[in-house]
């Protein structure tokens, strides 16, 4: 961030594999922190009593400051908690904490967080259903009662239709995420800080960095395709049943390479936003952050998209069983091969309840990743010490050492 010189990329990251301890501000000038130096007063040995009961019989030698018998001195009741100037402490944070601060950040700042989500969310699905009413063609019906080659040809059919119908949602779903991740990062980084922020702020910073987040969200699954299509490509090319045994381990093969790949370039969008940094290079950073934390950040995403699961199928159903009562649907048509024919009634009702899954689920992800990217930095490159020197902490001064 152009305000916030603690989002830089390092010149020398400790992230090429050297794990190193995070620094702590220096100690007090003033007297009031510990010495370092032990007591030149320490107790005899086998003398060992109790802070709450030094003992008082004759010959009892009286307890040393600071063993119990005095005022307690900083050093031994445990480190101080972290300097915490926005949604987060900045130090190393848990997964509570990182699914905490996204909600905590969305909560403080809902008027640009979640009403640009709103906005974006009803554009989209209004887009999508009139593609879907106007402009999608009608989806296959299969026969139930088809066997052998006529089966396969309905079912290829009906596959092909299917993503047809899809891609164009999935456009505009994409390019709706690419927006409000966006927007998100800048919340997040400016909440993390405990700076207020607005939507024309936000977007202000956002706007450059658009196209070169538009040009990764491409990027991303093109790369993952291309891996689908060298695993399965030569089993589909020999055609036979042996082909068919080598397509299905290719497929497998695959499954693993992407989701391996998913989670390594899963920082790169708050990289690239936050950093400034290319697509590429942004992808590579992404790589570097996550290596030697690859279960962590795997676990940390797998629990986030299970929250959205279930957040969505908890919205979605209701609001469609209440589309298809409205819209006077027969259910029997679900189960008989061929496709309902929804009406209006049908698409708004399901519109609604996809507007506020949307709504909630674009930032909340948003913000997981974002948190997620500063957490491994502070693990790896100490930057809570450069966030603090942003948020003007007191004791973190630009003589702070790093290590």
């Amino acid at each position: 961030m152009n305000d916030s010189p603690g989002w830089a990329s390092p010149g020398s990251a400790p992230s090429d594999g050297k794990e190193t301890a995070i620094p702590r501000p220096s100690e007090p000038q003033d007297g009031s922190g510990p010495t370092g130096q032990w007591s030149p007063e320490q107790p005899p040995p086998g003398q060992w009593s109790p802070p709450s009961n030094p003992g008082s019989g004759p010959g009892t030698r009286p307890p040393a400051p600071g063993w119990g018998g005095g005022p307690q001195r900083q050093g031994w009741a445990g480190p101080p908690p972290a300097a915490k100037p926005g949604v987060i402490p900045l130090r190393p944070l848990s997964l509570g904490e990182i699914l905490d601060g996204s909600v905590s950040a969305l909560r403080a700042h809902w008027r640009t967080a979640l009403g640009f989500s709103l906005a974006v969310s009803v554009i989209t699905q209004i887009s999508v259903i009139l593609m879907q009413r106007y402009l999608l063609p009608e989806p296959t019906s299969v026969d139930p009662n088809a066997t052998g080659a006529e089966a396969l040809r309905q079912a290829t059919e009906s596959a092909r239709s299917t993503l047809i119908s899809l891609a164009p949602a999935t456009l505009v779903t994409m390019i709706a995420t690419l927006f409000t991740a966006s927007i998100i990062t800048v919340v997040i980084s400016r909440s993390v800080l405990g700076r207020p922020t607005t939507l024309s702020d936000a977007w202000a910073e956002a706007r450059p960095r658009v196209l070169p987040l538009l040009g990764l969200t491409v990027l991303v699954p093109l790369i993952m395709a291309a891996i689908m299509a060298v695993g399965i490509g030569p089993g589909l090319l020999l055609g036979s049943e042996a082909g068919a045994a080598l397509a299905f381990l290719g497929f497998a093969v695959a499954c693993v390479a992407m989701l391996w790949l998913n989670v390594s370039f899963a920082l790169a969008a708050p990289a690239l936003m936050l950093e400034r940094q290319s697509i590429v290079a942004a992808l590579r950073r992404s790589a570097k952050l996550v290596r030697g934390a690859w279960w962590r950040t795997f676990g940390v995403l797998a629990l986030t998209w299970l929250l959205t699961f279930l957040l969505t199928f908890l919205v979605s159903i209701p609001f469609s069983i209440i589309a298809v009562i409205v819209d006077g649907t027969d259910v029997s048509e679900f189960f008989n091969g061929t496709a309902p024919s929804f009406g209006w009634s049908f698409l708004i009702v399901t519109g609604i309840g996809e507007v506020i899954v949307s709504t909630l689920i674009y930032p909340f992800v948003a913000g997981v990743m974002a948190l997620l990217y500063v957490d491994q930095r502070i693990r790896r490159e100490a930057l809570d010490l450069d966030l603090a020197r942003a948020a003007g902490l007191p004791g973190y001064g630009a003589d702070t050492p790093r290590s």
